[in-house]
Order: C-alpha cells, then structure tokens, then sequence
C-alpha cells in the first residue's frame, strides 16, 4: 500500500501504545487527586467533550488545510502537554484543578489529530485497499491501545506517577517524527472563506447522499444503545454477576483479546465474504450482544460474550470506516468524518444518560433490554438498505460539487 501509509501506520501504533498507557494512567491519577466520584466523571467527560464542541470545525480545517500538517501540529501540542503534567507531578504541584483543564486539553488535540489522520488514509491508499489499510489501523487500536497500553500504563504509574505521562509524550513526539516523513500532501482545498459554511456544505452533501446518511444514523444509534448498556458494565460485572473488579478488567481484555483474534483472520474474510453480509452479521450480533447480557448470569458466558464483542467490532469498525471514505469525495474528507465521530460520541453520552436513569428505576439489566430493542428495531429497519450502502465500494466518490443522484444508486435487495 505504499511506503506514505507504512509511515502512517507506523505513526498510528506508536501513539496508540502511548494513549494505552493513559488509558490506565489517567484515571489513576484522577482518582489520588480527589474522592469525588463526580470529579472523576467530569474528567472522562472532559475528554470527550471536545468532540462534541470542536469536531465540527476540525473536520472544516482538516478540509482546507495540509493534513499532514495539522496531524503532526496537534500531536505536538499534546506532547507538550503532556510534559507540563509530568513536570507539575514531578514539581509536587498537581492537583485536580491542573489535572481536568489537562484532560480537556488532551481531547481537543486529539480530536485535531484523529480526525486529520482519518483523512489522510484515503489520500494515500487506492481505493480498493482501504479496507485492508483501514483494519491495519484498526489492528494498532486494539492491540496497542487496548491490550498492550492499559496495563503497561498501570505498572508504570505504580513506577513513578510521572512515568507514563513522560513515557506517552516520548511516544507522541516519535509519532510527529513518523508522520512527517509522509510524502507532502497538498492542501486540499481554499475553502469558502468562513469555516461556518464549510460545515454547512458538508452537512448537505451527507443529507443529499442517503447511504452515507443511513450509515451515520446506524452509528450514531447503535451508540446510543451501546453507550446504555455499557454505562452500567462495571455494576453489572460487580453485582449482577458477581465478579468484582478484576472480573471488569477481565471483560475489557475479553474484547480486546477478541479484537486481536479478528485482525489475525480479517483479510481471509473480506476477500471471502461479502460487505453486505459483514455488515448484516456484524449488526445482528450486536444485537443478540445485547440480549445475551441480559440473560446471563454467568461471568464465564460474559467473558465469551466480550471476546465475540471484540471480534465483529473490529470488523465493523474497518468495513464501515473504508466504504464511507470510498463514497466520500477527498475535499470533504474531513467534515464528513468529524460528522461521524460526532454522532458517535453524542449517541455514546446520550445513552450513558439513558441507561443510568433506567438501571436506577428497573434494575442493571434493563439497559441491556433497552438496548437489545433499540438496535433490533434499528436493523430491522435499515436491513433491506444494507446492500445499497455495502455497494458503494464499487463506485467512484463523487465530487462534492454535485451532489449524489440517487437514481445512479445501486438498487440491489432495495426494500
């Protein structure tokens, strides 16, 4: 796929392990900061929250600008965020009022950073290895991020509490030096001169393109059913099933480990199966995910039922990521994506609201029930639309000039 996405992706696994040892680190440090269960809420939210304020406007920018460039930049800064943290712990001067407006400035160069590398696969992969290049990265997710960092992250910090921050900003900057060796990527586009109209421009490309809007509202949905279920994971493995809280630990790297079994087999499988059929299967386990929780009181099945999670998120994550940056002309890259991820995260917080009030009034398996309903009647709806959105991959994105004719869609298993 080239030596531009080899550094690339060299780049991506690198500062993955470096957001794994954070993903430990950070909450740890929270909590010797304060007792407040409501503080340590507000920083996991602060992080997030960006998302939700700048991903708009990021996915702008990312369009008018060179990608490269923004990625390395915002990397940047969070390096040297990260180092003023390390050096506030070693100093003896941290506290949570210097830990949260951290957190949230983490997020907003991260929210920066993703969103210009997602736009940058596309640019230099052709269009018929996006899928393969599109579960690399998603590979580097998984393992680095979510198998690897988190517990290297937890024994460093037990090293020394500045450890992991200055281990992870090591790892960002050689993530900055690893990017730019990309080959040079032209700026894409001049813009219309007001970032307010560059986001207006995308948001009506997506609305006049109905598989690329199917496929958000499948997201931002499935989120909001997923985030329910998940935001009462660690009670139910607690109290529901009785696990305590190494068998929490045990259900994340559950679905980490299953995540990492998918990337072993995933090209054997997409150049076997069809994408409509992967999307079908994906969803549809999804849902039967859901019901499974709600059934089971075994902590045994749990653990299955996460390695299963894991497996066909992956999948999902690859397969849905390449077909939207198939369909998606280059020039509106960036705020298609931020749209995306936007949707995602604001379905992810609207569930968490939805299921705590549901666990306190019906109990910690309600949201799984909540959820196994939602996204049922959700793919239920968009079953027949599955094969019109997988299709995508066998035409040209078109340019964001004209907008998309839906009567040159494929109409195959049309409902």
């Amino acid at each position: 796929m080239g030596r531009s996405f080899r550094w690339l992706l060299a780049s991506s696994w690198v500062t993955n392990i470096g957001d794994g040892l954070a993903l430990a680190a950070g909450p740890l440090l929270v909590a010797d900061q304060t007792d407040s269960a409501f503080l340590v809420a507000l920083a996991a939210l602060l992080q997030r929250l960006p998302w939700l304020l700048f991903g708009l406007w990021a996915g702008a920018i990312a369009d008018r600008h060179d990608r490269r460039l923004l990625v390395r930049l915002a990397n940047a800064v969070r390096a040297g965020v990260l180092v003023m943290l390390a050096l506030a712990i070693v100093g003896d001067v941290v506290s949570i009022a210097v830990v949260l407006p951290v957190m949230f400035l983490l997020g907003t160069a991260e929210t920066f950073a993703d969103t210009a590398t997602s736009t940058l696969v596309p640019m230099l992969v052709p269009r018929d290895d996006l899928v393969v290049a599109n579960s690399r990265i998603q590979a580097g997710l998984v393992t680095a991020n979510q198998l690897v960092g988190p517990p290297l992250g937890a024994v460093l910090y037990a090293a020394g509490t500045a450890v992991p921050f200055v281990s992870q900003s090591v790892l960002v900057l050689l993530g900055v030096v690893l990017v730019g060796r990309i080959a040079a990527t032209p700026r894409v586009r001049e813009g219309s001169g007001h970032l307010r109209r560059d986001v207006a421009e995308g948001f009506r490309w997506l609305l006049a393109h109905p598989p690329i809007r199917t496929l958000t509202l499948v997201i931002v949905t499935f989120n909001v059913t997923w985030g329910a279920a998940w935001s009462v994971l660690v009670l139910y493995a607690r109290d529901h099933l009785g696990m305590g809280e190494v068998g929490y630990g045990l259900l994340t790297t559950a679905m980490a480990i299953g995540g990492v079994i998918a990337t072993l087999g995933f090209d054997a499988l997409h150049r076997r199966v069809p994408m409509a059929l992967l999307m079908r299967v994906c969803l549809t386990l999804e849902v039967l995910t859901h019901l499974a929780f709600a059934v089971t009181t075994s902590g045994a099945v749990a653990l299955v039922i996460m390695f299963v999670f894991g497996s066909y998120a992956f999948v999902w994550g690859a397969v849905s990521q390449a077909i939207r940056q198939r369909a998606v002309p280059i020039e509106l890259q960036g705020r298609i994506a931020s749209v995306y991820m936007v949707g995602v995260f604001l379905g992810i917080v609207i569930g968490q609201a939805i299921g705590g009030w549901i666990a306190e009034v019906w109990g910690l398996t309600a949201p799984f029930w909540f959820a196994f309903a939602g996204s049922g009647l959700t793919l239920a709806l968009v079953w027949s639309r599955l094969t019109n959105i997988a299709h995508l991959d066998a035409h040209a994105a078109p340019s964001a000039s004209t907008a998309p004719d839906v009567a040159t869609e494929p109409t195959a298993d049309r409902a």
